[in-house]
């Protein structure tokens, strides 16, 4: 039986022997084909001209960091950025996060933390939240990563590594008890600015609600399409079908549909842009 490698899961501690190989041999294959990539790649999000270039990039030998390197803001301001890999196969959970960010805030500190992931818990995007002054960018690594480079040749760079904000969302009960959800947009992250922003359901593609959500699978319960440029024509086309206005339109919308308060007391909203990145984020509705 051979050797096999076997990569950190999430969350797990990590043994002092482990981290003193890294230290001395530096980041693994894994590691230096994602840190290759994102040098090339840079960090895109929906927005066409909003890349965060990174000027530098280099391995670091840190216990829950892979590399550090530098930006450029738009106004100039050169800033520093530190890149956590999540594991190759696996999921992002919060508390890979807290360990990073708290190594990130050491001594002099990083302006920015790349946390890389092909997968994240829906609650990394609040715990990205609470660092202060140090911006935690939730970047989604695009699957064809792993792949290889055969692969990647038909990928385009700029959809390697996504950073897509969270819903924005209005949760409201009504007299007589339901709760009726209004997506208003997706709160997207300008890169080279450090700055959210607010913006329209033109690049939501679909959105769905698991209107019980037991923190352990999401279950479309509702769905919904959105988006500009006439999706029900390009729907139509897809399907080479007729489909009955009537029920299409109580479908697309940015207003669901009246439902029972949850027993488990929480609800979880999944949004999916129009490059198929996704996002999830549960809420609390008693």
């Amino acid at each position: 039986m051979g050797i096999s490698s076997f990569r950190l899961i999430a969350g797990e501690k990590r043994p002092a022997t482990e981290i003193e190989a890294q230290k001395e041999a530096g980041v693994g294959q894994f590691e230096t084909m994602i840190l290759d990539n994102l040098k090339k790649a840079g960090v895109q999000n929906t927005i066409k001209n909003e890349r965060l270039k990174l000027d530098r990039i280099d391995p670091y030998a840190g216990e829950w960091l892979h590399a550090e390197g530098e930006y450029t803001e738009k106004d100039g301001t050169t800033r520093r950025v530190a890149v956590c890999i999540g594991p190759e196969y696996g999921t992002v959970g919060t508390e890979l996060v807290k360990k990073a960010a708290k190594e990130a805030v050491k001594g002099v500190g990083f302006d920015l933390l790349i946390v890389c992931g092909f997968a994240f818990d829906p609650h990394v995007s609040e715990e990205a939240k609470r660092y202060g002054k140090l911006n935690v960018l939730v970047t989604r690594m695009n699957p064809d990563l792993s792949m290889g480079d055969e692969l990647l040749k038909t990928t385009g760079a700029g959809n390697l590594f996504m950073v897509f904000g969270e819903p924005d969302v209005d949760i409201r009960k009504q007299k007589d008890g339901k709760v009726v959800v209004k997506i208003k947009g997706v709160d997207i992250y300008d890169p080279t600015t450090g700055q959210i922003r607010s913006n329209s359901t033109d690049d939501i593609a679909c959105w769905f609600i698991d209107t019980d959500y037991n923190e352990e699978s999401f279950f479309v319960r509702h769905a919904y399409f959105t988006g500009a440029d006439e999706p029900y024509e390009k729907l139509k086309r897809a399907l080479k079908a007729e489909i009955d206005e009537a029920v299409w339109s109580s479908l697309y919308s940015t207003v669901s549909r009246p439902f029972d308060i949850p027993k488990t007391g929480k609800i979880a909203i999944k949004v999916i842009n129009h490059y198929g990145d996704e996002v999830l984020k549960v809420y609390e509705v008693k």
